[in-house]
């Protein structure tokens, strides 16, 4: 993995608009279907906040939820079906056969993965990693590293 991009960001805004910048970099690149991108970092630390600016990007005009407890959430676009997916609660690798996991990779869904490090195959998928770190209260330390040179 190379480190693409490393920032600091500031609230809730500027980590929607980061999930809104990879996301129209994806769509301009034509690597939106079929992109497999993990996101960690602690409880709170931004993930989902990050997610929802990339679907929202995406065209999604309603709400974007947390699939804590779904484990799944499917949002249909014009550029592909993205699938928003968090292993937080999983407690065997084999549930994500009961989710359909085979099937969204087969489909070219694109894939945004919470608590990737729940299930180490996972990993060996991503085309990008997001890192985020908390720093303070108030900021966050963002990493973007990708499998493929841009």
């Amino acid at each position: 993995m190379l480190v693409q991009y490393e920032t600091i960001l500031y609230g809730d805004d500027e980590m929607q608009a980061a999930g809104r910048q990879l996301a129209e970099q994806l769509q301009s690149e034509q690597r939106l279907a079929g992109a497999v991108i993990t996101l960690s970092g602690e409880l709170g630390a931004g993930k989902t906040t990050f997610c929802r600016g990339f679907i929202q990007a995406c065209g999604h005009q309603g709400p974007v939820k947390s699939p804590t407890y779904t484990l799944i959430e499917r949002y249909t676009t014009d550029f592909a079906e993205i699938c928003h997916l968090d292993l937080y609660r999983l407690e065997d690798a084999e549930e994500l056969e009961y989710i359909g996991f085979r099937d969204l990779l087969e489909a070219e869904s694109a894939l945004l993965i919470e608590w990737p490090e729940r299930v180490q195959a996972i990993s060996d998928l991503a085309s990008i990693k997001v890192v985020i770190d908390r720093r303070d209260p108030d900021s966050r330390s963002l990493k973007l590293l990708s499998s493929k040179q841009a």
